[in-house]
């Protein structure tokens, strides 16, 4: 019997309220559908193992800095220790967000927006309107004795907080993350785009080669992966190269956009289809609320990660991975690779991400065999989680 470790459902974040228009399952639909799919995964699990793996957000997770949990304060996310700190634990890779900057030099940094105060004032500048040599002067500096500008952060409620961590390191470029990070940790590159404004196919073909030349560069054998919220640099990222596997990121319809390709997973599975793209990752609410949908993933062969704050519990973890989920995004690394370590195989992750897909055998990961008692416990938390 499966030993659920280290839960810790109440530490959970809030979640968001379902956005309006948008159709759910009700609770007890919701519990129906996600033991068909469990009932389903776990008959194809008899046949063969399937690889489970945790990726560590942001490295070994976000800075949520109006949290409460001191955790997701640690260390400075998206940087070169905040990596190397998740690489100390089971994790096959780590996700970041890259843009890059206006001469042409891709960069490791999340928001769309960065801020500092100056004289006073609050400033705020567009990331991709730096150049690096602006970019790498804020926050905490490499250089011993040189103090960079202050970084402040801007939560969704309009709040500006000063963006303050127990563990501090420098903002840094992709190339500098490839050089530095542990060689044996597969880099999750999200190509980060602004949601405000439309892009031309030939300015992300500009920003898309200007990742890859670094990448091919300095690769190597570790391992990648290309996701991207921004249907159309998923797309170009495929017929740029076909080395290293992309990924559509969506929100799994748990949010409305204008863009419908972005609106449900459906329509993530129809765009993967029709561009080739390998893999799908979605908020893991929206596998929650449509788990009709985790059939139709793998049968159009596709692997499925999620992320969102429900893989911060371990219950959630087990029960996707008994649903056919390939492998979940993290914030609380440490908590989250003890919870599922019978599910997690050695940190050696494969160069060919297909081991993450369902037609791949798993490598030494064991799959828990739940009780009916457990089973029903799951079933009766997740919807209400979701809800």
């Amino acid at each position: 019997m499966a030993l659920l470790k280290a839960a810790r459902v109440a530490d959970v974040p809030t979640l968001d309220v379902v956005a309006p228009g948008l159709v759910v399952e009700t609770t007890a639909d919701a519990a129906a559908s996600i033991a068909a799919a469990a009932a389903a995964a776990a008959g194809q699990q008899q046949q063969q193992q399937r690889r489970f793996s945790v990726i560590g957000h942001r490295g070994k997770g976000m800075n949520a800095l109006a949290s409460a949990d001191r955790r997701l304060q640690e260390v400075r996310e998206n940087t070169v220790r905040s990596f190397n700190d998740a690489a100390r634990f089971p994790v096959d890779y780590v996700e970041f967000d890259v843009q890059v900057t206006k001469d042409g030099c891709p960069i490791i940094f999340h928001d769309d927006f960065i801020y500092t105060e100056e004289d006073g004032k609050i400033s705020r500048k567009l990331v991709t309107d730096l150049q690096l040599e602006d970019f790498v002067q804020y926050g905490p500096q490499n250089e011993q004795g040189k103090i960079g500008k202050p970084l402040l952060r801007k939560m969704k409620d309009g709040r500006m907080l000063n963006w303050n961590v127990q563990s501090e390191d420098a903002l840094c470029t992709l190339q500098e993350a490839f050089e530095k990070v542990n060689p044996r940790l597969g880099f999750n590159v999200e190509l980060k785009f602004d949601d405000n404004i439309e892009y031309q196919e030939e300015e992300l073909t500009r920003i898309l080669q200007a990742i890859l030349k670094v990448i091919f560069e300095y690769a190597k054998d570790r391992p990648i992966l290309f996701s991207s919220f921004q249907p159309d640099a998923a797309q170009l990222m495929r017929k740029l190269q076909s080395k290293y596997p992309v990924y559509f990121l969506t929100n799994g319809g748990t949010e409305i956009y204008t863009d419908v390709r972005r609106n449900s997973l459906e329509e993530a599975i129809k765009l993967c289809l029709g561009s080739g793209l390998q893999g799908i990752v979605s908020e893991a609410r929206g596998i929650f609320r449509h788990p009709a949908a985790i059939p139709k993933i793998k049968e159009a062969n596709l692997s499925l990660l999620t992320y969102g704050t429900l893989n911060n519990v371990p219950e959630a973890v087990y029960m996707q991975h008994l649903m056919g989920v390939n492998g979940v995004i993290v914030d609380l690394v440490p908590e989250i690779t003890e919870a599922v370590s019978e599910l997690i195989a050695l940190p050696e992750p494969d160069p060919e991400v297909e081991n993450l897909s369902n037609n791949q055998a798993a490598k030494g990961a064991a799959t828990p065999n739940f009780s009916h008692r457990e089973i029903s416990f799951l079933l009766r938390l997740i919807p209400e989680l979701v809800q």
